[in-house]
């Protein structure tokens, strides 16, 4: 090959690359109907006067990376899909905090760099691909939410999908409030 054909394939290639960055192939970017990042979209410009908002909770979101299948102690590595929903008809949700941990309690990501204004009767899914082994078999989300009172109170969920073989997996956890 010679020095002319060999640039034309360093460049192609070098462009191919580059157009394939990782937002490319985020699920939760490529799934959006804006192709952009959901808590990304949802941050908040300005900043939230807390003084107006009278209730507050962290929740513990149980997310099962992996799981076991049999006596033989073979893992099938799961995908999740964390699911924050306002339930009310007429109120704002804020979102603080979506920090996620692996199964000894080391923080891995922290998800907000801004808190997020979930609308009235909306919801924030978040997928974490089974690829990110990370969290391991007792990983979990801390999330904390604020509202202007007790009836801004959201519905959180995981549910988790896997396969192995000609078996599939899927069920779901619910977050729990976190006594400080």
């Amino acid at each position: 090959m010679n020095k002319y054909n060999m640039s034309i394939l360093l460049i192609a290639t070098t462009a191919l690359l580059s157009g394939c960055g990782q937002s490319a192939q985020d699920p939760n970017v490529v799934l959006s109907e804006s192709h952009e990042d959901p808590i990304e979209a949802l941050e908040m410009i300005s900043d939230v006067d807390h003084s107006r908002l009278s209730y507050k909770q962290t929740f513990y979101v149980p997310i099962y990376s992996d799981i076991y299948t049999d006596r033989d102690n073979r893992k099938v590595l799961l995908s999740a899909t964390l699911s924050v929903r306002n339930t009310t008809l007429d109120k704002s949700l804020y979102v603080n905090k979506i920090d996620y941990y692996d199964t000894g309690g080391t923080l891995i990501k922290s998800y907000l760099t801004k808190p997020i204004k979930l609308p009235a009767m909306a919801t924030l899914n978040y997928i974490v691909e089974k690829e990110e082994d990370k969290g391991g078999s007792g990983a979990n989300f801390i999330i904390e939410v604020e509202g202007v009172d007790e009836t801004v109170k959201p519905v959180i969920e995981a549910v988790m999908i896997g396969n192995f073989s000609n078996k599939g997996f899927a069920f779901s956890t619910e977050g729990t409030p976190v006594v400080h």
